[in-house]
């Protein structure tokens, strides 16, 4: 039998498919902590903390109303335009190193984007809840599917899960924006040496890469499940 069953099959041709994407994910977090790791040992000559390098910028683009806050975990660092929260982790908060900089420059340029309304970033939280439910429901949506042999189903199922992907394509031009956004406000303010800009940039580009691998894995799992469902492969 080829058709529905392969996709309960872990070793069908397609699941190579799984398979790389899994494997450019791994890479990708691996590069990110390598580069994190190596440019968190120099110290900036400026010797300010992420923490205050953040408030720093914050300040100096006019931005009074987001707050700076210390999270648990390791490069966690996140910036909620719900609450007006800016999240550090503490391998960012306290550390005064250029990759700290960096990373707290990034999410600075997430607050700006909200102060200025960038369109990219409105348009990713109005995705969230609707990524997020196609996410949760497509499988069992695509499992009822092939139970009751209802291409319907199935297909409804493909559409929610690109959703998901939807979501990973919009992200992309929004953590490059920030990173952009942020290196120029690091090179303008001063905060870091022209010697120590690049450093930071490698760390963003490092970082700006595992939402890359993101979308490649979504977009392989969507491929798979096209292959394995859409509807003209199911052979008898």
């Amino acid at each position: 039998m080829y058709g529905y069953g392969m996709g309960f099959n872990l070793f069908d041709p397609t699941f190579i498919l799984v398979l790389i994407g899994l494997a450019l994910s791994m890479a990708a977090s691996a590069y990110v902590n390598h580069t994190f790791r190596k440019f968190d040992e120099v110290r900036s000559r400026n010797n300010v903390t992420g923490t205050q390098a953040a408030q720093f910028i914050l300040q100096s683009q006019g931005i009074n109303d987001v707050g700076v806050q210390g999270i648990s975990g390791d490069l966690t660092d996140n910036y909620n335009s719900g609450t007006k929260i800016l999240s550090l982790s503490q391998s960012t908060a306290r550390s005064t190193s250029v990759a700290a900089i960096g990373v707290a420059a990034h999410e600075c340029g997430h607050a700006v984007q909200d102060a200025k309304n960038y369109f990219p970033l409105r348009l990713r939280a109005a995705i969230v809840p609707v990524a997020n439910l196609g996410s949760t429901m497509a499988f069992p949506i695509i499992l009822i599917g092939v139970v009751l042999q209802g291409q319907f189903l199935i297909n409804l199922g493909l559409i929610a899960f690109s959703l998901a992907l939807l979501f990973q394509l919009v992200t992309l031009p929004v953590e490059f924006d920030a990173s952009r956004r942020a290196l120029k406000i690091l090179s303008d303010g001063g905060l870091l040496t022209p010697e120590e800009v690049p450093m930071a940039r490698k760390v963003l580009i490092a970082a700006a890469l595992t939402y890359v691998a993101a979308a490649i894995s979504t977009f392989l799992q969507l491929l798979r499940l096209f292959l394995l469902f859409g509807g003209n492969n199911r052979r008898d």
